[in-house]
């Protein structure tokens, strides 16, 4: 693959997770300017059990997310884009599988679109490869 390769690999599958998690209504808790691509902080909505989401994520789903820690705990989630794993797959499953959680407990999330908005990006990141 190559190192930049891997890098941009990295960055595509950020951008996708962004839109997805931007299209559900949430937000990332850092800047654009001063993101990992590889370690994504997003904002638990208001009124969401944290413990709740990351369990059902992980038993239902068998999908890992981080907890907030120490003044960020139950405030954020830690979402990782590492490695072999950081595929567009698995942002589209994530994505889905986060939407679902959220929409069954009545989280304050726009439902239905957060796979559609990555995988816009997604084949807009493909058609500038097949342009170069």
């Amino acid at each position: 693959e190559g190192l930049e390769n891997a890098w941009q690999r990295h960055m595509d599958n950020h951008l996708a997770l962004r839109a997805g998690i931007e299209a559900m209504g949430l937000s990332f808790v850092v800047d654009e300017a001063h993101r990992l691509p590889q370690l994504n902080s997003v904002t638990i909505p208001d009124g969401v059990d944290d413990a709740a989401v990351r369990g059902r994520l992980l038993n239902e789903y068998n999908l890992e997310i981080g907890a907030g820690l120490g003044p960020m705990a139950g405030k954020i989630w830690r979402i990782g884009l590492m490695g072999h794993a950081c595929n567009a797959r698995n942002v589209e499953y994530f994505l889905a599988s986060l939407e679902e959680v959220l929409g069954d407990l009545n989280a304050p999330i726009q439902n239905g679109v957060a796979v559609a908005a990555a995988q816009a990006v997604l084949a807009g990141s493909a058609a500038e490869v097949a342009t170069a």
